[in-house]
């Protein structure tokens, strides 16, 4: 009987759905996992590195130029999967600081209601004369006891003015961290689609190769004939400037390559700058046609007129701000002002911004010692000289915080270039840093990235 039971409870045992337990990771299980994970995608992305400094140093050839394509695929689908680690971290961090932030202005809400109840006490108190008060009392004892209720209502409205100030100073501080991490995963996204743009490009070059590899139609010589030629056309391409000779791109460049070397700004993004300045009078900008370049006529009260059109404006140039650093930079570097070209004034406000980089002669005095000290000289600041124009977008890129290299401090500072504002607390400039970033990623893919290795 025994042994019948026995097997009947293994058979059944056998017949039963099998579950899985599934341990729920801890939130100091993940950070662990994600830290490991983290580190050996980094020890591999150090690895392809090397790897890569040796095929480039390698004799030039197809197959070298194949591997290299490898390699740089390789290193954008590490840096990717790294970016991926990254978001996972943030999102957990970003859903626990949305939910503090929730319970702390809920902390603020009920303290607000609790200093309301304690403000109509101390009122209902504070109402009375003290002859008032006391004659209302039934005894002296308890009029003192009253007293002392009253200074009870005083320290607890004391000590909930105190508690809303922590929480909203604390709501503050989460709001900031909310927004920093963000901005992290804005611009971890950012560089994954970046790096999924080179991997299309890369692995379409590298098919390419690979064909003419197989064919032998075409042999390396040739192969790099054909760059050499298309780095040609790139760098003597004409990079227009706003109320500037057009500049090759070849020297544009290298203007942005100095100011960078100086600065810490990325070329691409300087480049990006002065083609959306550059292109803010065409028929298709996002930001409205403005009226071209203007002469100011009058430095009494800042009126002037249209270079094109000749319609005169009264408020080309700013006479309390601007106009008396406009006269001295034209008197030092020799130029007539009634013959050198400023902005025209848009919809709203002032003309009177000055060169490529558009900057308004009260802003460019405040950066003329940086620009000297970059050019290594004692020569003058010239905001129509390309160089010098270039070096001084660099250094305002920096105050705007620029330097720090990601999507999200690039295009905030490009905001505040045009605005004085980062792009969420000036909406309208928005449009113009979108636009600031999308022509630096277009400069960086098609003219500087193929001038590399040639």
């Amino acid at each position: 009987m025994k042994s019948v039971s026995k097997a009947f409870f293994v058979l059944l045992l056998l017949a039963m759905p099998a579950f899985s337990y599934v341990h729920a990771e801890t939130t100091d299980e993940r950070e662990a996992r994600l830290r490991s994970e983290l580190a050996q995608v980094e020890k591999e992305q150090a690895e392809t590195e090397k790897v890569l400094a040796q095929q480039q140093g390698q004799t030039a050839s197809i197959q070298r130029d194949i591997q290299i394509l490898t390699t740089k695929i390789k290193a954008a689908q590490l840096n990717i999967k790294a970016k991926n680690i990254l978001i996972e971290s943030l999102g957990k961090d970003i859903n626990k600081k949305q939910a503090k932030i929730v319970d702390l202005e809920g902390h603020i809400t009920k303290g607000k209601e609790t200093l309301a109840q304690i403000m109509r006490k101390t009122n209902e108190v504070g109402s009375y004369s003290f002859a008032e008060f006391l004659l209302a009392q039934e005894s002296l004892s308890h009029a003192f006891l009253d007293i002392d209720n009253f200074e009870s209502v005083q320290a607890s409205l004391h000590l909930a003015f105190e508690d809303i100030r922590d929480d909203k100073a604390q709501t503050e501080t989460e709001k900031s961290a909310l927004n920093t991490r963000k901005n992290q995963e804005v611009d971890a996204r950012t560089v994954i689609l970046v790096e999924q743009k080179s991997i299309e490009v890369n692995e379409k070059e590298k098919q390419r190769l690979l064909a003419i590899s197989r064919t032998s139609e075409i042999t390396y010589g040739q192969e790099l004939a054909a760059k050499r030629a298309k780095a040609a056309q790139i760098r003597a391409a004409l990079f227009s400037l706003r109320d500037a000779t057009a500049i090759p791109f070849e020297v544009a460049l290298k203007y942005a390559n100095e100011a960078s070397k100086a600065t810490g700004i990325r070329p691409a993004f300087i480049l990006g700058i002065f083609a959306q300045e550059s292109s803010l009078d065409a028929a298709d900008s996002t930001f409205g046609k403005q009226v071209g370049s203007c002469y100011l006529s009058d430095p009494q009260t800042g009126a002037g007129a249209s270079v094109k059109s000749g319609n005169t404006f009264p408020n080309v140039m700013k006479p309390t701000r601007d106009v008396a650093p406009f006269l001295t930079i034209t008197k030092a570097l020799g130029r007539d002002y009634t013959k050198t070209l400023v902005s025209c004034p848009q919809a709203i406000g002032w003309g009177g911004a000055m060169g490529p980089a558009q900057f308004i002669p009260s802003t460019w005095v405040l950066y003329e010692a940086g620009i000297k000290r970059a050019l290594g000289g004692s020569i003058t600041p010239d905001p129509w000289n390309p160089e010098h124009a270039f070096i001084a977008a660099s250094l305002l890129l920096i105050d705007n915080g620029a330097v720090a290299g990601s999507f999200t401090s690039e295009k905030n500072a490009a905001c505040k270039y045009y605005s004085g504002s980062s792009c969420a607390a000036a909406t309208y400039a928005n449009a113009y840093g979108t636009s600031v970033m999308s022509k630096a990623d277009m400069i960086q893919r098609t003219m500087i990235d193929p001038l590399q290795g040639i």
